[in-house]
């Protein structure tokens, strides 16, 4: 879900500001997003959040508060995430460096007590400078990718409410049902940060 952008860009501080002093009543998936329309973010400001891993995307913290975390996740060519929710937090993705795909999946006969489920994939949409997006309520699984046909590396800037440390990743299976859905299990996995506010963590590892 996406949208055009329009005026002149704000540095990541300043940016982050303006967020912060939003009330929480109307931090909405409407407000915030229209937020992210208006108010590109400045590429060069980001440098400091920046770090990149020929293994994995890596996930750099730029500020938390109770209501809201804000960090970039900075993805070499070709890489992706799993596929994953946000722990029926909201989602909202700016994209000032680079170009990025977000493919969406709707979730069938979910078996809890075996971790087993349907995917279906549903929507997509791309993102760039131009155009942010937001993670779906209703269809809220999905997968970023860098597709190496965009040949660029990419910086996001990802705003999550309320913050959360753990999600559910998603693993299909070969195959599909007679629904046309890919078979596949999800289990819960602990989230971390390549670096906090501008600082690289101690234990991350860039390859």
């Amino acid at each position: 879900m996406t949208n055009q952008l329009a005026v002149a860009p704000l540095t990541i501080s300043d940016w982050v500001k303006n967020l912060a002093a939003l009330p929480e009543r109307e931090f909405t998936i409407a407000t915030v997003h229209n937020y992210l329309l208006a108010h590109p973010i400045d590429a060069g400001s980001l440098a400091k959040y920046c770090f990149f891993s020929k293994g994995n995307y890596t996930r750099n913290l730029i500020f938390k508060n109770e209501l809201f975390e804000c960090m970039t996740v900075c993805w070499e060519v070709g890489q992706a995430s799993r596929i994953h929710n946000h722990r029926d937090q909201n989602c909202w993705m700016a994209v000032p460096i680079g170009r990025l795909r977000v493919q969406n999946y709707r979730v069938d006969h979910r078996d809890a007590n075996r971790s087993t489920c349907n995917l279906a994939p549903t929507k997509i949409f791309d993102m760039d400078p131009e155009h942010p997006g937001y993670v779906d309520p209703l269809e809220p699984v999905h997968e970023v990718l860098n597709l190496p046909e965009f040949a660029a590396r990419a910086v996001s800037v990802h705003v999550y409410s309320k913050p959360f440390d753990t999600c559910e990743v998603y693993r299909v299976e070969k195959g599909q049902s007679n629904e046309g859905a890919n078979p596949g299990n999800y289990s819960d996995v602990p989230l971390f940060y390549t670096s906090e506010y501008g600082k690289l963590h101690p234990d991350a590892k860039l390859l």
